[in-house]
């Protein structure tokens, strides 16, 4: 946000109105094609965990941004994005597509995020605030009410646990690797998972707190790499399909503001 030095704390309240004063109508130009950039990443990042949008599903700029009512730039960088965390492709002379990971694919993802998810607990243990830990507790209860009402906003947030856990390192590479393997996981679960139930994770992530809060290196590590070893036992193949562009976004545009 903004940061005030020295002894301005009484001054910050302050600081946003300032800010919005000596802002330029460039400035706020930017703010709004970032905003809306990261609204369309979050539409179309969370159709394709959805299967909205199918593995192989083309991706055009412009029936994107007609559908969303955002320019072609503004989908590009979306796109990019989305690219770096391996949810698309980016091809060329073809454009985009959905990523259409193989099961190989899959079980490389999980070897690699099983050992970097020890390591987040294992580099967590002893470090971890008070706050901290009910900030994970606060977490995982958010993750329960939404296994009654919305299991698919659960299953996000059991992924987004696993980002919070890796961003408390406060090691910036571990967290940026960590958050890439969860969205490629998520899509090989989407393409291959079988059905489960959100109770496992729930169940699973609060006995892992539990673990972080008693300090108990042996014992958070070992219920990481089961938890780990648990999801990539339901990688099993059921379908492949493709399909043309699809418009199933009009849902996830209106929940992000489009």
């Amino acid at each position: 946000m903004f940061a005030v030095r020295g002894s301005a704390a009484a001054f910050r309240p302050y600081a946003w109105i300032w800010f919005r004063t000596i802002m330029t109508p460039k400035d706020k130009n930017q703010k709004s094609a970032i905003s809306k950039s990261d609204a369309v990443y979050r539409t179309l990042k969370r159709a394709i965990l959805d299967q909205a949008l199918a593995a192989g599903t083309k991706l055009p700029e412009d029936s994107i941004g007609e559908r969303l009512g955002v320019s072609r730039t503004i989908v590009r960088q979306a796109l990019a994005r989305l690219n770096g965390e391996g949810l698309i492709e980016l091809r060329p002379r073809k454009g985009a597509c959905v990523a259409q990971p193989s099961l190989e694919d899959g079980r490389n993802i999980f070897a690699v995020r099983r050992a970097l998810e020890s390591l987040v607990v294992d580099s967590l243990i002893g470090k971890l605030t008070p706050q901290q830990i009910r900030q994970l507790k606060t977490h995982v209860e958010a993750e329960d009410n939404a296994r009654v009402n919305n299991k698919a906003t659960s299953i996000q947030l059991a992924g987004e646990f696993h980002v919070l856990l890796a961003t408390l390192t406060e090691n910036d590479v571990l967290s940026r690797y960590v958050t890439e393997l969860v969205s490629r996981s998520s899509l090989i679960l989407s393409l291959y998972g079988r059905p489960h139930s959100p109770d496992c994770a729930v169940s699973e992530h609060r006995e892992l707190i539990a673990a972080l809060a008693e300090n108990d290196r042996e014992k958070a590590c070992a219920l990481m790499e089961h938890h780990i070893d648990a999801i990539t036992t339901r990688a099993l193949l059921t379908k492949d399909s493709e399909k043309d562009f699809p418009d199933l976004l009009a849902a996830y545009a209106k929940e992000e503001g489009l």
